[in-house]
């Protein structure tokens, strides 16, 4: 029979993607799901009347197009696994906004959060940002203006913090463990977002080792004080799970036990899978947390088997740093509309920033020159001048323009003009030029080597 639709339920999307894996022992591989999904089963979880299974789908090539500048195109760097990702995250999106459901939770893979906004390739184990996607697939559809994306996976989300940089509308908030011990070397407290955005990114690097008690006191005392204040529309959690003390990839003390309490206390919409590597003594567990915290359930006798809650006291020393952090981060945050007014008047006509990126999984160096018109009615408009090698036999040089879904009609228009004018001369050599034009839901790709365009 099949379940009745309720909206005081949690919505749970599976999605291992088993045909696709960087290689067949790397730990994003298809079993990071599947010890999870057989664990919720045998604990009887998708029995309870709590719970509503959703099914995965795919997203669309505008879907990605709205978020992404994939090189050369998204059918080469998107696979089918990649579409059923975001398609599955946007299927929990839908699944809310319909009302079917309370909150839900998108168990996929491959993850996202360090895919930018360009893509020459694959960064993190990620090309597709899937919350990114499902944030502007809430914007187009349903008209949402203010979210806050919570990123509590140990590395930097610097994929959806590069997405958003600029955005005013999107509150990104960061901890993970500093990146001075750890893959991508960013997230520091100093990275508050663009002139015009300035303030509405908070990352707080937490030093290694930090415990239950260290990232339940940020999350009190810095997260959910912000949350009051920004007052987003809806709260997105980035689930990274490889917080925890048995990940092989980082040198932290999560639990299951704090997984299961920050969701509880934070209380997101929605929640998206990101990383997570200890694939059987501690996936299944944290999963089943956030689950039964998401929905509701009494999660006070859910531990691992070999967890022993005295090795999780905070060392004073690493709370104190913290609590330096929460005190200057929430000042800056507090202060931010006064800066983007002060930014605005300082910065000119236009901000530009140069920026070198690493695709660490596939060896691709780039460089970008960024450029934000400073609009004293919108976040303007953003071009960006991307070279990468590939190594010694392949580069790629294009260009892109962004319109954001904020802008004014006169930043539309210098927008379009610009793009129209690059096709006509194409002086820096580009072998793409691209336009994203979220206001219009319009997107152009031209190929200036066989002159022809494609527009989704």
């Amino acid at each position: 029979m099949k379940k009745r639709l309720c909206k005081e339920r949690t919505g749970l999307v599976f999605f291992p993607a088993f045909d696709w894996a960087i290689s067949p022992t790397h730990p994003e591989r298809e079993e990071r799901l599947l010890y999870t999904r057989d664990q919720l089963f045998e604990e009887g979880i998708m029995d309870l009347p709590q719970i509503l299974q959703l099914e995965p789908r795919l997203a669309e090539i505008k879907d990605i197009a709205r978020v992404h500048f994939c090189v050369p195109d998204i059918e080469f760097q998107a696979t089918k696994a990649h579409l059923i990702a975001a398609g599955s995250a946007i299927a929990i999106a839908d699944s809310l906004m319909k009302g079917e459901i309370k909150n839900g939770f998108a168990l996929v893979r491959p993850p996202g959060h360090h895919a930018m906004r360009v893509v020459h390739g694959n960064r993190g184990f990620c090309n597709i940002n899937n919350e990114a996607v499902m944030v502007e697939h809430l914007r187009k559809v349903y008209g949402i203006k203010r979210l806050a994306i919570i990123d509590t996976d140990v590395h930097h989300g610097d994929g959806t913090q590069d997405i958003y940089w600029h955005d005013p509308d999107v509150l990104f908030i960061s901890f993970h463990q500093d990146g001075r011990t750890l893959f991508p070397g960013s997230g520091f407290m100093d990275e508050l977002g663009g002139p015009l955005a300035f303030g509405t990114t908070l990352n707080i690097p937490l030093p290694p080792g930090t415990t239950d008690e260290g990232i339940l006191f940020v999350l009190d005392k810095l997260v959910l004080p912000v949350l009051d204040i920004f007052q987003p529309e809806l709260v997105i959690n980035s689930a990274g799970q490889d917080n925890h003390y048995k990940d092989p990839l980082a040198n932290m003390n999560f639990s299951t036990q704090g997984y299961a309490t920050l969701n509880k206390k934070l209380a997101p919409d929605i929640a998206v899978l990101e990383g997570g590597y200890s694939i059987e003594t501690a996936l299944p567990y944290i999963n089943m947390g956030i689950i039964m915290a998401m929905a509701g359930i009494d999660y006070s006798n859910l531990y691992e088997p070999d967890y022993y809650k005295y090795s999780f006291k905070e060392d004073s020393k690493r709370l104190k740093i913290l609590e330096t952090m929460v005190e200057q981060l929430f000042e800056v945050f507090n202060k931010r509309e006064v800066i983007q007014a002060n930014n605005r008047e300082k910065a000119g006509a236009f901000y530009e920033r140069q920026r070198h990126i690493f695709y660490d999984t596939d060896g691709i160096n780039e460089k970008q020159l960024e450029t934000v018109k400073v609009c004293p009615s919108c976040p303007g408009y953003i071009t960006i001048d991307s070279q990468a090698s590939h190594g010694r036999s392949k580069n790629s040089k294009i260009y892109c323009i962004v319109i954001p879904i904020q802008a004014c009609s006169d930043c539309q228009e210098k927008a379009r003009e610009k793009y129209e004018k690059k096709l006509m001369d194409n002086s820096g050599d580009f072998q793409y030029i691209y336009l994203q034009d979220r206001v219009a839901d319009n997107y152009r790709q031209y190929d200036c080597r066989k002159q022809k365009e494609i527009v989704l």
